[in-house]
């Protein structure tokens, strides 16, 4: 299938096309040329302290970039035991941010000749199950059918041993689909090993090495596999259970998150790769727009997620996001492509969700969404009404969809009202960032506050003012 002119022409044109826009990425850039405002700075930097305060998660590290420009980048809180000062160089597990490496080495290779995203599975891996009906496009888009190894927000057993990527897919990419390739979409941890695998075997280097060939080394980003990145100069992961206190996270075994979420770099790094998105360089632009368009399913309807990132809008323009899970770390990565716009947010910590908080809240003061006051301010006094039926250990089932109806069982009912309850009416319940559009739905977060204590409430609900709640998880805020 065609994606554009450049990765059609021939091998010299090619790289000559490579080349210039490598150049195009790598045009001297004042480094925080359009910088903030003293004040802009000064609600920054109240905002991430308000987030780390509130989730107790120790550190996070920001980039902003307006006008194509890095115009902040900042490190606040305590890194951990290894870092000897807090700083924005500092290289944080980005996790499955890491995605998008992973199918632009894949779109790289198919503009080299060397693969195409329609072949399927099994030309390049054998034994894989149905491999014969499952596309390359399919693994990078998460609409394989093959079994996630890791759906649980916590590290079993399994992951305290080393592992191999021939070891996990044996474990779960030979195991019976759970869905024919193509008709639903579910987050794939595995499809993307299958993945890194293909691309060894395909560009016969390590994955490592061809993602610094190609894009790191051009780019000026110094990322590190995140199995290397624990010890001196490092941040210390941490965890928490419910209410308790900040634990640090025990390393995970070797090789869990390669070419699923295998990456450790600067928030500043990741603001570079951004800044490449925006200006379709380094790659042909036909790549970065293969990468952002939503895949559908068999039926016709939109995943709401491209190659490796989630699609969505923000008052009629794109927004290319994804974020990110490891043992002990949370990031989050939104550009907004045609506004030349982007926040990262790494944190060391796997609980709190300080990086959505910071990411909303960046957002909104530098580039306010007009949204619909009315419909919005609705959706708020929704939320507050079932927050309210949940304290008192009930739930109005007509306000869920089948999967909420499903999630608040008697027990789950039991424990939000026997938790949340004695808390009594909050002092505010108010909407963090703008609404964004989501696998089909529209996510909403909330921060509810009480004098010794802030919640965070994360929804997810059907289009439209009454929509239903597919989504209605409260836990301590970040």
């Amino acid at each position: 299938m065609m994606r554009g002119m450049t990765a059609h022409l021939l091998p010299a044109a090619r790289k000559s096309a490579r080349i210039a826009a490598t150049l195009l990425a790598l045009a001297p850039l004042p480094a925080l040329a359009q910088a903030l405002t003293a004040d802009q700075q000064t609600k920054i930097d109240k905002i991430v302290a308000d987030a780390l305060a509130s989730s107790k998660v120790p550190s996070a590290s920001i980039a902003i970039v307006q006008g194509g420009r890095i115009v902040y980048a900042k490190a606040y809180g305590n890194q951990g035991p290894d870092v000897k000062r807090t700083s924005a160089d500092t290289r944080y597990q980005i996790a499955s941010v890491s995605k998008q490496f992973t199918a632009a080495a894949m779109l790289l290779l198919e503009d080299q000749g060397k693969l195409s995203l329609d072949d399927h599975v099994s030309k390049y891996l054998p034994g894989i199950t149905d491999g014969d009906k499952i596309t390359l496009r399919q693994l990078l888009s998460h609409t394989s059918g093959i079994q996630d190894y890791w759906p649980q927000d916590y590290s079993p057993e399994q992951m305290s041993h080393d592992v191999t990527p021939q070891q996990i897919v044996d474990q779960w990419a030979k195991k019976p689909l759970d869905f024919a390739p193509g008709t639903q979409w579910q987050y794939s941890n595995t499809g993307y090993v299958v993945a890194g695998m293909i691309i060894e075997k395909v560009s016969g280097e390590d994955l490592m090495t061809f993602l610094r060939k190609n894009i790191f080394q051009p780019l000026d980003m110094h990322p590190v596999n995140q199995d290397d990145a624990y010890g001196p100069g490092f941040p210390t992961g941490y965890h928490r259970y419910a209410l308790g206190p900040v634990r640090p996270e025990a390393a995970p075994g070797r090789g869990w998150l390669w070419a699923a979420g295998e990456l450790s770099m600067s928030a500043s790094d990741l603001a570079r790769w951004d800044i490449a998105r925006m200006n379709r360089a380094l790659l042909p632009a036909s790549d970065w727009e293969a990468q952002e368009t939503p895949v559908r399913l068999t039926n016709g309807d939109s995943t709401h997620y491209g190659l490796g990132v989630s699609i969505g809008e923000r008052d009629g323009h794109k927004v290319v996001s994804h974020g990110g899970e490891a043992v002990g770390f949370l990031s989050s990565n939104t550009v907004i492509p045609d506004e030349k716009f982007a926040v990262v947010a790494l944190d060391n910590a796997d609980f709190g969700r300080a990086t959505d908080t910071i990411t909303g809240e960046v957002m909104d003061l530098l580039l306010p969404a007009s949204g619909d006051a009315a419909l919005e301010a609705h959706r708020l006094d929704l939320a507050k009404k079932l927050y309210a039926e949940l304290q008192s250990g009930k739930v109005d089932r007509s306000m869920l969809t089948k999967d909420a109806d499903y999630y608040f069982t008697k027990e789950a009912v039991g424990d939000y009202g026997s938790s949340l309850g004695p808390l009594g009416k909050p002092q505010s319940f108010e909407a963090l960032g703008g609404p964004r559009l989501r696998g089909g739905y529209v996510n909403r977060n909330y921060r509810i506050s009480y004098p010794d204590q802030k919640l965070l409430l994360v929804t997810y609900a059907e289009p439209g003012s009454e929509g239903k709640f597919e989504q209605y998880l409260v836990m301590p805020a970040g």
